[in-house]
């Protein structure tokens, strides 16, 4: 299952080896706040790596420092969510420019991302929501990952904008470019348990049914021996459709390679025989008879 403190926590403690990555990384944590302040967070490592990434490149930040966020009007009764805050200049992110960064500056950015966006995650229907406040900024992430190959779509949602990734492959990828190695490994193991389980279910669901029709056959076709032979019609049948019958009274829950055996006749033949007789037992009651 993927739990986004899991993830967020594994991608905190990813340590940027170039200075322009850990500027990347820490614009994109930037780039998803509503606070102009700085980063606004619930999760202790977004907060810590904050404050490492800022620290690294010499920019001054201050924090973190706990403060409760207030609820929206008719909200009042409940408490509020302590975030944590690393007040940080603004500008990082602004001066940071998406078209020009190469492949490794454009990963640590989306790495940020993740780190500082509100991020639902749900595994059962793989599904990946960035919750902004900024609608310029939803647009533009959706056309950063759009151009990082991952599709991406946007809906509005109670005031906020929700860029919104669905798919196995989809969420896959956006791992892959985060580098989330430890939570894309559960994320594939999941769905490689998923689709054996799916398809397990599937074949106990085939052999299931096949078992029923290999005993419901039998059963018919001795009801319809019981009937011609009541009839007095099964003597009057050509010999290979009587041996067949007499077999099948003798063998009534031997399987076809039995009878065929007894019969000296391929399995194919005796199939087509007991299929004649319920047939024909079926015509004789004026009903329609079942090939199976």
């Amino acid at each position: 299952m993927l739990v986004a403190s899991e993830l967020k926590g594994e991608l905190a403690r990813i340590q940027p080896a170039r200075a322009c990555c850990r500027r990347a990384e820490l614009a994109g944590l930037l780039f998803a706040q509503r606070d102009a302040g700085g980063v606004s967070t619930l999760e202790h490592p977004t907060a810590r790596i904050a404050v490492q990434l800022a620290a690294s490149l010499g920019l001054p930040a201050s924090g973190p420092r706990s403060a409760t966020r207030s609820r929206p009007k008719g909200k009042a009764s409940a408490p509020g969510r302590h975030h944590l805050q690393v007040a940080l200049d603004r500008e990082i992110a602004d001066a940071w420019h998406w078209p020009s960064a190469p492949p490794h500056d454009r990963r640590a950015f989306l790495r940020g991302v993740l780190l500082g966006a509100s991020v639902s995650l749900t595994s059962g229907a793989p599904h990946v929501e960035f919750v902004l406040g900024d609608v310029r900024r939803a647009r533009e992430l959706r056309t950063y990952l759009r151009e990082s190959e991952v599709r991406a779509g946007l809906l509005p949602r109670r005031g906020r904008n929700v860029v919104y990734i669905k798919g196995q492959e989809e969420v896959a990828t956006l791992l892959r470019l985060a580098e989330a190695n430890r939570t894309l490994l559960d994320f594939e193991s999941g769905r490689v348990a998923r689709d054996v389980r799916n398809r397990l279910n599937r074949l106990l669901n085939a052999e299931e049914a096949n078992l029923g029709r290999t005993v419901r056959a039998p059963d018919r076709q001795l009801q319809a021996i019981a009937h011609l032979q009541a009839t007095g019609e099964l003597q009057r049948l050509p010999v290979g459709l009587r041996e067949a019958a007499a077999q099948r009274r003798r063998q009534p829950d031997g399987d076809l390679d039995a009878l065929a055996s007894a019969l000296g006749i391929s399995r194919s033949a005796v199939n087509h025989r007991l299929r004649r007789l319920v047939t024909i037992a079926a015509a004789s009651r004026g009903e329609p008879a079942s090939s199976r």
